[in-house]
């Protein structure tokens, strides 16, 4: 059998792959199921058990089945995204008293956990170092990162930079900012913020991120570079968000001028 959209001239294990991915699709294979073994799906297609193990590969690359060792292979739940929207530094959210993060993961009741990873001095990135309006060749900045996750699966990294000369000597140099983060700190610095820009990519992940993301092959990130101006117009805090391509979507609603 073929599936509509696939082709013989395909390899025999991605319309395998595509076969069961339509089955999948449909419902036909609920959240939960156990696929046929390897066997089982060689002697269904007419094909080599290596080529039956190829599809599964294909699959697991899809994030549409996982591998539970002595087990089998089983269909995935489908992964709810974690939806960013442009209210996410509203001062309503802020009087929360969570971050975007920690209420978007309350919304799908996961318990989220926040790791400072570093809070260093550091030379900037050039891309950095243009936003912010900082010296490209010195220690300008202060680069935060922190790893967030979601029911212990980890979702995204964040690196925050701030210049040095403001951040130097108070709670932004410490894991714990105290009330409203590090906008409330900012903000005591005489920056309020009243317009944010963000620059929004889609690239594969460095080894470093795939390690830290847990990410199948072939699974890209999603990288919003957003940049904090205040009142004046003056950029005083850029962040590079590195979201998992799998389970992530951003939500914007913006007025027509």
């Amino acid at each position: 059998m073929t599936t509509p959209g696939t082709s013989p001239q395909q390899p025999a294990s991605r319309r395998i792959a595509e076969e069961l991915r339509t089955e999948i699709e449909a419902g036909r294979l609920s959240p939960g199921d156990k696929l046929p073994s390897e066997r089982a799906l060689a002697e269904q297609y007419g094909a080599a058990r290596n080529t039956a193990r190829e599809a599964i590969r294909i699959l697991a690359e899809q994030g549409l089945v996982t591998a539970r060792h002595g087990s089998g292979v089983f269909v995935r739940e489908p992964q709810r995204l974690f939806r960013f929207g442009s209210d996410r530094y509203s001062r309503k959210n802020r009087e929360t008293g969570l971050t975007p993060f920690r209420l978007e993961a309350q919304k799908q009741g996961k318990v989220p956990r926040i790791d400072v990873v570093s809070i260093e001095r550091e030379t900037p990135p050039r891309d950095i170092a243009d936003r912010l309006g900082v010296p490209a060749g010195e220690a300008s900045v202060v680069h935060r990162e922190n790893h967030y996750f979601a029911d212990a699966e980890p979702v995204q990294i964040v690196s925050t930079f701030l210049r040095w000369d403001e951040a130097e000597g108070t709670l932004l140099m410490q894991p714990k900012t105290g009330k409203d983060g590090i906008y409330g700190r900012l903000e005591e610095l005489g920056h309020v913020m009243t317009r944010v820009r963000d620059e929004i990519s889609t690239r594969m992940p460095t080894p470093e991120e795939a390690a830290v993301l847990d990410l199948l092959p072939g699974v890209p990130v999603l990288e919003v570079l957003h940049t904090s101006l205040d009142q004046e117009g003056v950029p005083f805090e850029v962040s590079r968000y590195v979201h998992r391509g799998d389970q992530t979507g951003l939500l914007y609603e913006l007025p027509v001028e």
